[in-house]
């Protein structure tokens, strides 16, 4: 009996008949997993290479279970690999500072220190709304509230603002 039960999914015949049951399902299963019909046909088909693979330790009754969990699993790495490479992009964007010409930098340091000048060249009451909004990330009625003045007084504010540092910084081009 034992030896009926390892080369049950060893048969081809039962083998095949097994495939042609599950493959759909298994596919659709993996595609609202993934959103991808490539990955989801990919992974089903490695799933029932390992199944093949490992027939002879899989009674036909677990067989179903079986590619359901390997499939999960493969779900699960890719994922997991995916992340990896997403966060390695991540970290590599950041070292590639170290690669810009100097001359972007001197440029860059430049406008800094323009913007900076146009900045302090704002009424201070402009500077004051913009600064709070742009740099600390309150909210209007949070500055309203802190300046003891109206919600439309912000936005005038910083309309008026940011009206006045585009002209200067049109004037730096």
């Amino acid at each position: 009996m034992k030896k009926s039960e390892k080369t049950g999914v060893c048969d081809e015949i039962i083998f095949s008949s097994f495939f042609k049951s599950t493959v759909e399902t298994l596919r659709n299963y993996l595609y609202f997993k993934f959103g991808n019909a490539e990955q989801a046909n990919d992974i089903a088909q490695e799933t029932f290479i390992k199944l093949w693979e490992n027939c002879a330790d899989i009674p036909p009754e677990k067989a179903k279970s079986y590619i359901y969990t390997v499939a999960n699993n493969a779900t699960l790495n890719q994922i997991a690999h995916q992340k990896v490479v997403l966060n390695y992009a991540k970290n590599n964007t950041n070292t590639d500072k170290n690669f810009i010409s100097p001359e972007f930098l001197i440029e860059e340091q430049e406008f800094k220190v323009k913007l900076e000048k146009a900045i302090n060249n704002l009424t201070e009451a402009q500077r004051t709304a913009f600064l709070l909004h742009r740099i600390e990330g309150k909210k209007y009625k949070e500055i309203a509230e802190m300046l003891e003045i109206s919600v439309k007084a912000v936005e005038k504010r910083i309309h008026g603002a940011l009206v006045a540092l585009r002209i200067e910084i049109e004037q730096l081009k």
